[in-house]
C-alpha cells in the first residue's frame, strides 16, 4: 500500500530544556525508521543522510521513550475501536478551532456522500426530516392557491348566466383575456386603506402608512391590540410559536397578516380582494426584510435606521381595483346573440343528425348475424363497416324509417357464418333435409332434433353435429328414434329382457343378439313364471329365441312362503303371511305343529327371510293351565306388600312362597277370576313390615295422631307432612323420621310450619337468607341468629343486587340485621357478559347471549375484534367460564372491497411543476369524495374504522428535494380539496413519496405525466 502522507520535513529547532536531546539527530533517526517501514519513503527521502549504524546503542539510550510512544501510536492505529475513541476525544475541539471555510470544504464531500447514501438507503428519512420544515409553508401556499381557485370559480359561476357575465364574455373575446380574469377584474373591487409593520418580538409598531381617504384611531394602539389578540389565541389554544394571525374579517373590512422573520405586515383592506393580493403583499414584506434585515432584528422602538421604509409600504396602500364606468356595447351584444342563434341552430341540426345515425347503428347492432366493427361521422358523411351473415337482414333495408339519407351512408360489410342458433338451424335444415317425421327446434340455445328417422339420416346428423364449430350451439339428436327393422327388433328384445329381470325368481345372467337370433341364459325358480309365456305381446319371434335356464330355489319371501305352506300344512287356525320381508305365523296350534314349525325355521337358509312363529299360541290343556298360573303369579307380583320368592308347577299342583305385609291384600282373594283351581294351590307366606310408602303412611298416621291442621300424603315416593303444628308435635315427627328403617321412604316434615313466635322470626330470617342465596353474584358464607340479632357475611359482586334492598317484604327488622360483605368478581355468566360488553365493545352485528351456562357470541365482526374475543375466551377458560366464539364469522367486506378497489384505482394527475390539479380533475375529485364518504359510512356500520392515505408522487425532473416537497404539497392539496367536498379531515393522512414509487418507467413524456399524481390507499382498523 502506498502512503499518501506529505514528505517529512526536518525541523531545525534547539534541544528541549527538559531532556537536552538533539532534535536534528532524532529527526535523522526517524527518517531511517521511515525508510525501513514504508518503501515509498525510501524514494522520497533519498536526499536525506542515513543514520550512523553506530548510533543504534545511542538511539536506544536517547529515544527509548519515543520508540515506546511510537509503538503505542502504531498499536492505536491498528485497533479501529481505540483509534475511533481517541479521535472522538479531540475531534470536537479541533472542529471548533478550525476555520469555517476550510472545515466546510473538508467536510463537504464526505457529508454529501453520506447524505446521498442515506437517501438512497432510506428516502423516507429525508422526507421525515424535511416534513416539519416544508409542510407549514406548503400548506399555507396550497391553501392560498385553493382559495384563489375557488374564489375565481365562485365568481365565474355567479356571473356566468347574468347580463354582466355576457358583457364580460364579450370583453374577454375582444381583449384576449380569459373569462375568469375579466370576471375577477370587475367583481373583486377593493382598496387598501392601512398598512402596519409590527415587530414580531415586542409587538411595537415599526411603520404605518394610510390611504388618503382612510380614517382610523392611534396606529400604535391598533398595533398593540393586534399583538395582544395574536398572543391571546396562541396562549388559549396552544398554537405553535411559528404560526401567526392570518385573516380577520369584519363586515366589508378585512385584515390580512403576512409574517416575516422579524416583522409582521398587516394590511387593512376594504372590499373583496383577490387571493393573488397575498403574493404582492408578501413580496413587499420580503423586500423590506432584504433592505432592513439588521435594523428589524435590533429594533427597540427607534426608527432612525428605517428611513425610507414607508416608501416601500406605500406600494401596498396604492393597491386597489375599482369599477369602470364604460358604456354597454349593445352592438357587440346583438352580434353575439345572432352568432349564438346561428351556432345553436347548426349544433341542433348536427345533434339531430347524429342521434338518427346512432339509432340506425343501434338497430343494426341488435340484429342477429350483423356485427358492427366501426362507425363514424366525418364531413357530414356516415361510414360503417363490419361483418354480416348472408342469411341476416340487409342493412340497406333497415335504413328506411330512420330519416338517414342513404346517399350519405358508406358501408363495407364482410361476409361470415354466424354461430347464432337460428342461422345454424337454417343451414342444418338446408344440408340435412330432415324427413317430415323429424322436427328441428331451438331449445335454450341448443338445436334439438325430435321424431323418427332411418339410421342413414341419423348417421348424417351425427356427422353434422361433430362438424359444428367449437363455439357454436349444441346439435342434440338423442331424441330421434331409429325406425330401421333391425333397431325395432333390438328394441323389442330389450323390452322382453327388462320384463324378465323384473320377475321374482328369475335371474338373467347373459343375453345377446347374434345373426338375427336371440340368446338368453340364467337361473329360474320352478315356482316362478314361465319365460316362454312372457314372450306374448313383445313382438319377438319365439322361433328365434334360444334360452337356457338353470333351476334354483329362490329366497324371495313369496317362494319361501309357498314351500312352507306345502311342507307344514298349517291348520286352519294358523295364518302365514309376509310382513316387512319376514314370514309371520299367527293363530293357535297344537304343540306338535309348533315343534315342526320351529324345526322348519331353523332349516331356512342363512340368507333367506326370517320365519317368526312367536305369535302362534299353544292350545294344549297343560299349556292353558300354566298360562293361567303365570297370570296369577304376575298379579301377585304387582301387589304392594307382597314379595314372591319362589313359585313352581309340579305333578299338576301349584306351589308359591314369599313375604307378605299384614296390611297387604290377601293372596287367596286374588285367585278368583284366574281360572286356577284353589285346591291345587299350596302357598307359604312369611309376615314382614313393607317399606312401601302407603304402608309406612298408615303406620305413621296410627302412631303420630296428626292434628287436623296437618296433612300426610305421598309425593314422589316420599311421605310429606304439610300444615301447621306446635313444636312438640314437630319434635315427635322428627323422632319418627329418624326411626324409619334404612331403605324406607323419606318422611319430609319441612313443610310443617312451627307456629311459635321464635319459629316465625327464624322462618322470616331463613326466607331472607334463601332469597339472598338465590341471587346471582351473592355467596352467603355464614349466617346465625344470636341474642335476637341476625348476623350474615359472605361475598358480593358489585353488579349484584343490594342485600339491604332485598330485606323489604321479608318481615325481618333491618335494625337487627348485621351484615359484612366482601367484594369479588362473580363468574356467573350474566355478570361476565356485562363485563365483556364493557371491555370488548362488540359491534352492532355481534350478539352475546347465555345458553345452558355458556356465553355464546354470534354474528359478524372484523378480524381484529375476533382476535380480541378469542384472547378473552382463553383467559376465561382458566376460570371455568366457557366463552364460545366458534360461531363468529369474519365480517364480509365484499361491498367494502368493491368500493375499496374503486378508490385505490383512482389517481389525481397534475401538470408539470403544479401542486393544484387542473379543471379536468374536478369530476374525479367529486366522485372520489362521494366514494370515500360512502366507504367510511359503510365501514362504521360494519364496526371497522377506515383511514385513507394520500400519497403524492412526482416525475424525475429536477432535484430530489424539490420533488419530495412538491409530492407532499400535492397530497396536501388533494386533502384540502376533499375536505371542501365534505370528507372529514381526520379520515385523511398524507405523505410525499417523491420519485421513489413511480407508476410506470419514465422513458417518455407520457410516463412522466402518469407519475405526477396522488394515489389513495385504504386502511381498515
Amino acid at each position: 500500500m502506498t502512503s499518501t502522507v506529505d514528505p517529512i520535513s526536518l525541523p531545525q529547532r534547539t534541544a528541549s530544556n527538559d531532556t537536552e536531546i538533539d532534535r536534528e539527530a532524532l529527526a535523522r533517526l526517524l527518517v531511517e525508521i521511515a525508510r525501513n517501514v514504508d518503501p515509498d519513503y525510501r524514494v522520497r527521502l533519498d536526499g536525506v543522510p542515513s543514520a550512523d549504524p553506530r548510533m543504534e546503542t545511542l538511539r536506544q539510550l536517547l529515544v527509548s521513550r519515543e520508540i515506546s510512544e511510537l509503538s503505542r501510536v502504531t498499536h492505536l492505529l491498528d485497533e479501529p475501536e481505540q483509534l475511533a475513541a481517541a479521535v472522538g476525544d479531540v475531534l470536537p475541539s479541533a472542529a471548533a478551532r478550525a476555520p469555517h471555510a476550510q472545515l466546510g470544504e473538508a467536510l463537504a464531500p464526505a457529508v454529501e456522500r453520506a447524505v446521498q447514501r442515506s437517501i438512497q438507503k432510506s428516502p423516507r428519512t429525508l422526507t421525515d426530516i424535511l416534513y416539519p420544515v416544508f409542510l407549514p409553508a406548503i400548506r399555507k401556499s396550497i391553501g392560498e392557491k385553493i382559495d384563489q381557485t375557488f374564489q375565481s370559480l365562485n365568481e365565474t359561476l355567479r356571473h356566468i348566466f347574468t347580463w354582466h357575465g355576457l358583457k364580460w364574455r364579450l370583453e374577454s373575446w375582444r381583449t384576449g383575456a380569459s373569462f375568469s380574469e375579466v370576471v375577477l377584474k370587475h367583481s373583486l373591487l377593493y382598496h387598501v386603506e392601512h398598512v402596519f409593520l409590527i415587530n414580531r418580538t415586542s409587538g411595537l409598531l415599526i411603520a404605518h402608512v394610510a390611504a388618503d381617504n382612510a380614517t382610523s384611531e392611534d396606529p400604535q394602539l391598533i398595533s398593540s391590540m393586534l399583538s395582544a389578540i395574536q398572543d391571546f389565541v396562541k396562549d388559549s389554544f396552544n398554537e405553535k410559536e411559528q404560526s401567526g394571525l392570518d385573516t380577520i374579517r369584519f363586515g366589508d373590512l378585512r385584515l390580512w397578516s403576512e409574517v416575516g422573520p422579524f416583522a409582521t405586515l398587516v394590511s387593512v383592506i376594504r372590499g373583496n380582494p383577490p387571493e393573488g393580493l397575498h403574493d404582492i403583499v408578501r413580496d413587499v414584506l420580503l423586500r423590506v426584510h432584504e433592505d432592513y434585515s439588521q435594523a428589524l432584528r435590533e429594533f427597540d422602538g427607534d426608527g432612525s435606521q428605517l428611513a425610507g421604509i414607508e416608501a416601500q409600504l406605500q406600494a401596498c396602500v396604492e393597491l386597489k381595483q375599482e369599477e369602470s364606468n364604460q358604456g354597454f356595447p349593445w352592438l357587440v351584444l346583438g352580434l353575439g346573440l345572432l352568432l349564438l342563434v346561428l351556432a345553436g341552430g347548426w349544433f341542433f341540426l348536427s345533434w339531430q343528425s347524429g342521434q338518427r345515425w346512432q339509432a340506425y347503428v343501434s338497430r343494426l347492432e341488435s340484429q342477429p348475424g350483423i356485427i358492427v366493427a366501426e362507425q363514424k361521422i366525418r364531413d357530414g358523411q356516415f361510414y360503417i363497416a363490419g361483418l354480416r351473415d348472408p342469411l341476416a337482414v340487409d342493412p340497406q333495408v333497415l335504413l328506411s324509417g330512420t330519416q338517414v339519407d342513404p346517399g350519405r351512408v358508406h358501408s363495407q360489410w364482410q361476409f361470415y357464418q354466424s354461430l347464432e342458433p337460428e342461422f345454424v338451424l337454417k343451414r342444418l335444415t338446408a344440408s340435412l333435409a330432415p324427413p317430415e317425421s323429424v322436427r328441428l327446434a331451438i331449445v335454450e340455445g341448443r338445436i334439438v332434433a325430435e321424431g323418427e328417422a332411418p339410421d342413414t339420416w341419423i348417421d348424417r346428423a351425427r356427422a353434422a353435429a361433430r362438424q359444428l364449430s367449437a363455439g357454436g350451439p349444441v346439435f342434440d339428436i338423442s331424441r330421434v328414434r331409429d325406425v330401421s327393422p333391425e333397431a325395432r327388433e333390438a328394441e323389442h328384445w330389450q323390452a322382453y329382457v327388462s320384463r324378465l329381470e323384473s320377475q321374482p325368481g328369475i335371474i338373467v345372467a347373459e343375453q345377446k343378439i347374434s345373426d338375427g337370433q336371440f340368446y338368453i341364459a340364467g337361473l329360474r325358480d320352478p315356482l316362478a313364471v314361465d319365460p316362454q309365456a312372457l314372450l306374448s305381446g313383445t313382438q319377438v319371434d319365439p322361433g328365434r329365441v334360444h334360452s337356457q335356464w338353470q333351476s334354483y330355489q329362490s329366497l324371495e319371501p313369496e317362494f319361501v312362503l309357498k314351500r312352507l305352506t306345502a311342507s307344514l300344512a298349517p291348520p286352519a287356525s294358523v295364518r302365514l303371511a309376509i310382513v316387512e320381508g319376514r314370514i309371520v305365523a299367527e293363530g293357535e296350534a297344537p304343540d306338535t305343529w309348533i315343534d315342526r314349525a320351529r324345526a322348519a325355521a331353523r332349516q331356512l337358509s342363512a340368507g333367506g327371510p326370517v320365519f317368526d312363529i312367536s305369535r302362534v299360541r299353544d292350545v294344549s290343556p297343560e299349556a292353558r293351565a300354566a298360562e293361567h298360573w303365570q297370570a296369577y303369579v304376575s298379579r301377585l307380583e304387582t301387589q304392594p306388600g307382597l314379595i314372591v320368592a319362589e313359585q313352581t308347577i309340579r305333578d299338576g299342583q301349584f306351589y308359591i312362597a314369599g313375604l307378605r305385609d299384614p296390611l297387604a291384600v290377601d293372596p287367596q282373594a286374588l285367585l278368583s277370576g284366574t281360572q286356577v283351581d284353589p285346591g291345587r294351590v299350596h302357598s307359604q307366606w312369611q309376615s314382614y313390615q313393607s317399606l312401601e310408602p302407603e304402608f309406612v303412611l298408615k303406620r305413621l298416621t296410627a302412631s303420630l295422631y296428626p292434628l287436623k291442621s296437618v296433612r300426610l300424603s305421598i309425593v314422589d315416593s316420599r311421605i310429606v307432612a304439610e300444615g301447621e303444628a306446635p313444636d312438640t308435635w314437630i319434635a315427635r315427627a322428627r323422632a319418627a323420621a329418624r326411626q324409619l328403617s334404612v331403605g324406607g321412604p323419606e318422611f319430609d316434615i319441612s313443610k310443617v310450619r312451627d307456629v311459635s313466635p321464635e319459629a316465625l322470626e327464624a322462618e322470616h330470617w331463613q326466607y331472607y337468607v334463601s332469597r339472598l342465596e338465590s341471587q346471582s353474584g351473592i355467596i352467603v358464607a355464614q349466617q346465625t341468629v344470636r341474642g335476637g340479632q341476625f348476623y350474615i357475611s359472605g361475598l358480593r359482586d358489585p353488579l349484584a343486587a343490594d342485600p339491604q334492598a332485598l330485606l323489604s317484604g321479608t318481615q325481618v327488622d333491618p335494625a337487627r340485621v348485621h351484615s359484612k360483605w366482601q367484594f369479588f368478581q362473580s363468574l356467573d355468566p350474566t355478570f361476565v357478559v356485562k363485563r365483556l360488553t364493557a371491555s370488548l365493545s362488540p359491534p352492532k352485528s355481534v350478539q352475546l347471549s347465555i345458553i345452558q351456562g355458556r356465553i355464546l357470541v354470534v354474528g359478524e365482526a372484523p378480524a381484529a375484534w375476533i382476535n380480541r374475543a378469542q384472547a378473552a375466551a382463553e383467559q376465561l377458560s382458566a376460570d371455568g367460564v366457557v366463552l364460545d366464539v366458534s360461531q363468529l364469522r369474519e365480517l364480509n367486506l365484499a361491498e367494502l372491497n368493491y368500493l375499496r378497489e374503486a378508490i385505490q384505482t383512482t389517481d389525481i394527475f397534475f401538470s408539470s411543476g403544479k401542486v393544484v390539479p387542473g379543471p379536468e380533475q374536478l369530476p374525479v375529485l367529486d366522485r372520489l369524495a362521494d366514494q370515500i364518504k360512502e366507504f367510511a359510512q359503510n365501514a362504521r356500520r360494519s364496526g371497522v374504522a377506515a383511514r385513507f392515505m394520500l400519497t403524492g408522487h412526482s416525475d424525475a425532473t429536477g432535484r430530489e428535494t424539490a420533488n419530495a416537497s412538491i409530492s407532499a404539497a400535492r397530497a396536501e392539496t388533494v386533502r384540502a380539496l376533499l375536505n371542501k367536498r365534505g370528507v372529514a379531515p381526520e379520515l385523511l393522512l398524507v405523505r410525499g413519496a417523491g420519485t421513489f414509487e413511480p407508476l410506470v418507467p419514465e422513458n417518455s413524456q407520457a410516463g412522466s405525466s402518469t407519475n405526477r399524481r396522488v394515489s389513495i390507499t385504504v386502511n381498515l382498523d
